[in-house]
Order: C-alpha cells, then sequence, then structure tokens
C-alpha cells in the first residue's frame, strides 16, 4: 500500500545553518507516527519543512503527489493540515469564527455541515462558540487549534507540542482524541510531542530525531517496551 506521506532525503536550513541532514520517513494513511528527540534535534524543523515554512531541499510526496516545490498555502490546499506549538489562535475571534477560518480555502457547499460535525466531536467548543477566543482556557484552546485544522478536510494533520502547559487531565482528554480524529475523519497524524511515553501509548511507529538525523524508525509499542533506547535517547 502506498504511503500516504513519503519524505526523501529532507534537508531544512535556516539561512545558512542546515538544521536536518537528509532525513526520510513515511505515514500511513489511518495511522499515528510520532516523532520523538531532545529539544533541538529538529522535530518543529520537520513539519515546517512539510509545510514549506523553512528553506529546504529533497521529496515531499502527499498521496503520491509531489509538494516539495509548492507554497505553503497550496500545500494546505493539498490537504496537509499544521497545528502549531502555541495553538495560533485568533484570540479576538469568537469560537465559531476561528472555526469558519479554518475552512477559508475551500469552496464547497458542505462547510456548515462540517462545522456541526466538529461540534459534535468538541462539545465544551460548542458550549463556547460565541465566546471569544481569547477567554477560553489552555486546554480549550488547543481543542480549538485542532478543530480548526480539521475544518481545512485534511488528509494528515501534524500536531507541534499539544500537551504543553496543559493539566494532566486535560491532556489526557485531547490524546484519548486522536484515534477518534483519525476514525472520524480517516486521516493520518504525525505527532511531535516532547512527553515520549505518551506519544508512544497513542502512536503505530515512532522515528527518534538526534541532530537533524533519524536515530531509530521502529515500531511505537517496541520503544514503549525498550528501556535501554528511552534511555539513551529520549530521557
Amino acid at each position: 500500500m502506498a504511503a500516504l506521506l513519503e519524505a526523501s532525503d529532507l534537508r531544512a536550513s535556516y539561512g545558512p545553518m542546515e538544521v536536518l541532514h537528509g532525513i526520510a520517513f513515511e505515514i500511513q494513511a489511518g495511522s499515528i507516527l510520532a516523532l520523538l528527540g531532545a529539544n533541538g534535534a529538529g522535530k518543529t524543523t520537520t513539519l515546517r519543512a512539510l509545510c514549506a515554512m523553512v528553506k529546504t531541499s529533497g521529496s515531499v510526496r502527499l498521496d503520491g503527489q509531489r509538494i516539495d516545490a509548492l507554497p505553503t498555502e497550496e500545500i494546505a490546499r493539498r490537504g496537509l493540515a499544521h497545528v502549531p506549538e502555541g495553538r495560533g489562535t485568533f484570540l479576538e475571534l469568537t469560537t465559531d469564527e476561528n472555526l469558519r477560518l479554518g475552512a477559508c480555502t475551500r469552496r464547497d457547499a458542505e462547510i456548515g455541515a462540517d462545522l456541526e460535525r466538529t461540534y459534535d466531536l468538541f462539545p465544551r467548543l460548542k458550549e463556547r462558540r460565541r465566546q471569544q477566543a481569547g477567554t477560553l482556557s489552555g486546554g480549550e484552546q488547543q481543542m480549538l487549534a485542532i478543530a480548526r485544522a480539521l475544518m481545512l478536510r485534511p488528509r494528515l494533520l501534524l500536531l507541534d507540542e499539544p500537551s504543553f502547559g496543559l493539566a494532566p487531565a486535560m491532556v489526557e482528554q485531547i490524546f484519548g482524541m486522536l484515534r477518534s480524529l483519525i476514525a472520524v475523519h480517516r486521516l493520518g497524524i504525525l505527532l511531535v510531542e516532547q512527553n515520549a511515553s505518551l506519544a508512544l501509548s497513542v502512536a503505530d511507529h515512532a522515528c527518534v530525531l538526534e541532530s537533524g538525523r533519524i536515530a531509530i524508525s521502529r515500531p511505537a509499542a517496541e520503544l514503549l517496551r525498550d528501556d535501554a533506547v528511552r534511555r539513551s535517547y529520549l530521557g
């Protein structure tokens, strides 16, 4: 079966400094790939490289079509949605307005129906649909960021540190929803997460980045059981 996303010899730079050194990985539809590693290993840069937000070279294919030469907005139209660290919600807009902005590149007639399906998936957001996003809790803003990305109708969802700054109960709730997202929206997920045990508990496969290179690529369940690997690479 062809992969949903295939990255080959992917390199990324900030000015003259190369941060990713020719990494390769793939993500299957309906699966979660966890991207792990220490701070500065290149995890966030990998997400930015897939979205053409940094200078890159190499090959990136989505559904078999190369997207690495496309601008960021066209990559989004092709079905790649990015939820950055820090959530990126529009604080002065309401929950409903934020969600509708997620569909701003769409021209189909099903946006209203998708909005209601999103509210069914995130009932707390429905309760706060007319509330200004800046008044939501951190967990609610994280839900809003994910829900807004889903309004794009993505094929692949990139999540950058979704647990950051959240209470344990809210983290458990958000991570518990990831499988539901796959089932309902039939997408793949690339998950960057500092909490390795948490990420491995929901992922199908995992790659460990070390200084911009992939040091390990194995099924997540194997890494979760391998104490030696976890001590060496994941802290």
